[in-house]
């Protein structure tokens, strides 16, 4: 979400609470993350930006700091970079966090860095082509990049209210897909999967996923998971992934999982419209 989280992210502070939307769209890119990471071995990740994600700021690549990654993170606001390092504080990791106006550069060596990547988050950069040379002189092995699903039925959503005047850090031409593929390509890096991702029973809307399943579908996550996984969540509670990474609730990625088998079973035309996102891999 781009307007959105502009003007909230502040309200995932002190005390998180992302609700089931949030929670399950990560549990799905911690399962990519890891998959790409086991396979070619990273052994540093760098995120820029890190800023893009519905709910805490900076913590996509924890997944990947357990198994021992380095980590780096860049974003464009002091306020949040330091709330970014207390939170990696809290859970006893460590992170390298830099502010970064505009990314137009990003001060690494050349080929330093084996994994790069970004969630929701170029249209914050401030000039794609350069960006996109950039990364591609700093990243070695992989870049992951994934963008909003802009056919997809809640993406107007995230730009109501959009005025280049009002939102001056905000890019919208710079997610098309069609255009990083593009400079990626000019800095010789080739696309080399792509697909859909974070496509839940839920459409990317604007109101609480809870709130749309019981209004819309009739269901009642809370009820749902208690059932299916013996959990005492309750709506009215906060929820977020930061007490799994801290180890104290072992059955939340089994929990969102359960709602993983619509996602994996919808066809691609379907996808189209209904997905959050769509990845796409470089590869040098």
């Amino acid at each position: 979400m781009a307007i959105p989280i502009i003007n909230n992210w502040r309200k995932y502070y002190p005390e998180a609470d992302e609700g089931w939307g949030s929670s399950y769209e990560r549990i799905v890119l911690n399962k990519l993350l890891l998959r790409l990471a086991t396979q070619s071995k990273y052994e540093n990740a760098l995120e820029a930006p890190c800023f893009g994600f519905t709910g805490i700021t900076g913590i996509n690549l924890v997944a990947l700091a357990q198994t021992g990654c380095k980590v780096m993170l860049e974003d464009h606001d002091k306020e949040r970079a330091a709330l970014i390092r207390k939170t990696w504080h809290d859970l006893h990791l460590p992170v390298q966090v830099r502010v970064n106006p505009g990314y137009r550069s990003l001060d690494y060596p050349d080929k330093s860095v084996d994994f790069g990547f970004n969630f929701s988050a170029m249209w914050f950069v401030e000039d794609l082509g350069a960006f996109c040379s950039e990364f591609c002189r700093v990243i070695k092995k992989e870049i992951l990049i994934c963008v909003p699903n802009r056919d997809g039925l809640g993406f107007k959503g995230q730009l109501k209210g959009y005025r280049a005047e009002k939102y001056p850090d905000l890019h919208p031409k710079h997610i098309d897909r069609q255009s990083i593929t593009w400079f990626m390509r000019k800095e010789g890096w080739e696309l080399v999967k792509q697909g859909y991702i974070d496509c839940p029973p839920w459409p990317d809307i604007g109101m609480s996923k809870e709130d749309f399943m019981a209004a819309k579908l009739g269901l009642d996550l809370a009820k749902a998971s208690e059932k299916s996984n013996q959990s005492n969540q309750k709506a009215s509670e906060p929820f977020s992934i930061i007490p799994y990474y801290q180890g104290e609730d072992p059955d939340f990625a089994r929990k969102m999982l359960h709602l993983h088998r619509f996602e994996l079973l919808a066809p691609k035309c379907f996808k189209r419209f209904w997905a959050h996102h769509y990845y796409l891999l470089f590869r040098p």
